[in-house]
C-alpha cells in the first residue's frame, strides 16, 4: 500500500474497513437487590446477581467473545455486573462509565455504540432494560421477535462494517444466553 497512489490507499483501506466484523455483545445488569430509601441509582447486586455475574464472565470468556471496550452505565448495579465479569474474563478492556447508559432507550444505546472507536472490534455495553431489551430485538432484526432479557442474560450480535453504519435489522444474533444457560 506504501507508495501507491492515494486513491489506491483509499480504496484499499475503505475495503479493509467493509470487511472488518464487528460485534457487540449486550448485557443486562445482573439481579439487583431493591433496599428501602435507597434511589434507583445506587442499587446493590442481590446475592443472586452476585452469583450470576462471574458466571457472564467465565461464560464470556470461555466463548471466545472477549471485549476491547465497555460502555457500562453508571448505575451501581451494572458496575458492580462490570466488575464480578471482569474478575472472570482475564482481558483488560478499555472502560467507560457512562451516564447516559442509566436508564437509557434503545435510540440512546445504538448513538453510543455508533461512537465506539474505529479499531475496536468487540464491544460490551451493560445497561437497563427496557433499553438493551430493545435494541439486541431491534438490531437482530424484527422477524424474530423481541427478545425477553432477564437480569444477566447476554447477546451478542455481529455486524459488518464500521460502528457509524450499526443499524436496526443490521446485525446477526450470534448468541443468546441466559443466566440459567451458562
Amino acid at each position: 500500500m506504501e507508495g501507491s497512489p492515494g486513491w489506491v490507499r483509499a480504496w484499499q483501506a475503505r475495503g479493509v474497513a467493509e470487511d472488518v466484523t464487528r460485534r457487540l455483545i449486550v448485557l443486562r445488569h445482573a439481579k439487583s437487590d431493591w433496599p428501602d430509601d435507597v434511589p434507583d441509582h445506587d442499587r446493590p447486586l442481590a446475592k443472586r446477581g452476585r452469583k450470576d455475574a462471574p458466571a457472564v464472565g467465565r461464560w464470556l470468556r470461555g466463548s471466545g467473545y472477549l471485549p476491547d471496550t465497555v460502555i457500562c452505565s453508571t448505575a451501581r448495579r451494572t458496575r458492580e455486573t462490570w466488575e464480578l465479569v471482569a474478575g472472570k474474563l482475564d482481558a483488560s478492556p478499555a472502560v467507560t462509565f457512562e451516564p447516559r447508559a442509566y436508564a437509557a432507550s434503545a435510540l440512546t444505546l445504538l448513538y453510543l455504540a455508533r461512537e465506539l472507536p474505529a479499531g475496536c472490534r468487540t464491544a460490551l455495553l451493560i445497561g437497563h432494560n427496557p433499553g438493551v431489551s430493545d435494541l439486541a430485538s431491534s438490531l437482530a432484526g424484527t422477524s424474530r421477535g423481541k427478545l425477553s432479557f432477564p437480569t444477566a442474560g447476554v447477546a451478542v450480535l455481529d455486524f459488518g462494517g464500521a460502528w457509524p453504519d450499526l443499524a436496526p435489522d443490521g446485525a446477526r444474533l450470534a448468541a443468546f444466553v441466559r443466566p440459567a444457560d451458562m
